[in-house]
């Protein structure tokens, strides 16, 4: 996606050869035009896949999720990493690292909202080793829903997660994919369907 590729080359700060800083337009202040473009690049490459419901996780999934989940008219529902007391019972519970981070949290649904037979399209910002995707995936197949696909805004090519992901069965389909942050310079993947 061009427009998200050129915000990556003008905005985008390497931070070492495996940390990219987006926060000017995905992660901290985001750019809602773009935001507005992305939904519509992911409901795109996704509209035949009968999506019932998007699936992300908090804090920086919710943008492009959200406008995903206009485009393709139906509802958004954002695991959370923190307890509440409002989400204690009837929830799916999965545990993910933080590669960005350092951390695990316990990501939580509530089981309201998923149903059996759902057809599940998991959105997030970056994918780096896979484990939000794969967290956010058992929790839709605890739901007894199927995963029609994930959705990345920026994945980091150079580590394993989008592999895995697609070892495991998954769709994969990533707006812009980073070859290298080596030298502090953005490389990116040749890239193919027309994006």
């Amino acid at each position: 996606m061009k427009l998200l590729r050129d915000k990556v080359m003008t905005e985008g700060i390497v931070l070492g050869d495996q940390v990219l800083k987006v926060d000017s337009f995905l992660n901290h202040q985001m750019d809602p035009l773009l935001m507005k473009e992305i939904g519509r690049e992911f409901a795109r490459r996704f509209q035949d896949e009968g999506i019932t419901r998007i699936l992300t996780i908090e804090s920086s999934g919710i943008a492009p999720a959200i406008m995903t989940a206009m485009e393709l008219g139906v509802p958004m529902i954002f695991a959370r990493k923190h307890k509440s007391l409002t989400l204690k019972d009837n929830i799916y519970v999965e545990k993910v690292y933080s590669f960005t981070k350092r951390e695990s949290n316990e990501i939580t649904v509530s089981k309201k909202f998923l149903q059996e037979g759902d057809r599940i399209l998991i959105i997030d910002d970056f994918l780096a080793n896979g484990e939000a995707a794969f967290g956010l995936a058992r929790i839709a197949e605890q739901a007894g829903a199927s995963v029609a696909g994930i959705g990345i805004v920026i994945e980091k090519s150079f580590q394993p997660g989008a592999g895995l992901l697609q070892e495991a069965g998954y769709r994969v389909d990533s707006l812009v994919r980073i070859a290298s942050l080596e030298n502090g310079t953005v490389s990116f993947v040749e890239e193919v369907h027309g994006q």
